[in-house]
């Protein structure tokens, strides 16, 4: 085998050899192609021959059911669809305006009202710094599953979210930001605030909880806090993922909101929630930064992507201190 021959074909290979084959095989005939490509029949022929003779195997059957990829081209067309996607968002990244192409970001409703709010701002005040034209922002909240499939759908462009299980992160990368620690935020007068003690597990299991819902990694670590102390909650359960329920629950009532730090932050910094001094210890939930694999970065991309790491390194910064304190 000449070893040559991957540049030589490289540098003969042109882009038309390859819409003239995915045209072909999306639509299973070589007249179909050429219609879809506004060329004639033959030419269609000649340039998946010219194909052909490049790669130097057969590319296509032809039969009853029209023109078959063979072995050999459903292989070649997987890396080339992937790569005529890369060069179109690569395009689509210089030509489309910012304004005309929002950034489409997902993220975990618990991460919403801290993280994605002040990396929002960050974004914005950055590309009003650099004088650059402000894209449009579009945020989107949802299971984490939900997210990555949206993700992989090419429906989002990037995710603050988890790691998920293995078919579920195909055509994903993952990048750990930082460890959440989850709290118990309760209203003001609270009863377990005013008892002069610590409270224990049992305390609070006695009393109404909101938590995360049932096959959540932040829903895991709570059930693991109280069968690590041999209790089981006894008075009522709320179980959601939506931050906005559980504020109002813990504000309206003594319901004790177990959830991710970032998602009472905001509460707890303006007194309108207090934190249980509870240890929660072993129960953090790891935050991540997920991209497709085979995306093209943009301007508008990039910069939420530095924004992200800017907040995720803020937040393991003021982790560091609170444990040396």
């Amino acid at each position: 085998m000449n070893p040559t021959l991957p540049a030589s074909a490289l540098a003969r290979m042109r882009l038309r050899h390859l819409q003239c084959l995915l045209a072909v095989a999306d639509t299973g005939s070589l007249r179909r192609a050429a219609e879809r490509l506004s060329i004639t029949q033959p030419a269609v022929t000649k340039t998946i021959h010219e194909l052909e003779e490049i790669l130097g195997v057969r590319l296509l059957t032809r039969g009853r059911r029209g023109a078959v990829p063979t072995p050999e081209a459903a292989v070649f067309l997987r890396h080339a669809q992937a790569s005529m996607s890369a060069l179109g968002e690569a395009v689509h990244s210089v030509t489309a305006g910012a304004a005309q192409r929002p950034l489409r970001v997902g993220v975990l409703p618990t991460l919403a009202p801290s993280v994605m709010a002040r990396v929002a701002l960050a974004w914005r005040q950055g590309a009003a710094a650099s004088g650059g034209e402000a894209a449009r922002l579009s945020v989107v909240t949802g299971l984490n599953t939900a997210l990555l499939q949206a993700l992989r759908a090419k429906e989002l462009d990037l995710v603050i979210g988890r790691l998920a299980e293995p078919d579920d992160m195909l055509g994903l990368s993952f990048e750990l930001l930082y460890a959440e620690p989850l709290v118990l935020a309760a209203r003001p007068g609270h009863p377990l605030l005013a008892a002069g003690r610590l409270p224990s597990a049992a305390d609070v299991a006695a009393w109404p909880l909101v938590l995360p819902m049932p096959g959540t990694v932040i829903r895991h670590g709570v059930d693991s806090f109280f069968s690590a102390r041999g209790v089981l909650p006894s008075a009522g359960l709320t179980e959601t993922v939506s931050a906005s329920l559980g504020r109002a629950m813990a504000l309206g009532s003594d319901a004790l909101w177990f959830t991710p730090l970032s998602a009472a932050e905001p509460d707890l910094a303006a007194g309108m929630l207090q934190r249980l001094a509870v240890d929660t210890g072993g129960t953090e939930e790891p935050v991540g930064l997920l991209l497709p694999t085979q995306q093209a970065p943009w301007p508008a991309l990039q910069a939420m992507v530095e924004a992200v790491r800017a907040e995720a390194a803020r937040r393991r910064a003021m982790a560091t201190a609170a444990t040396d304190d």
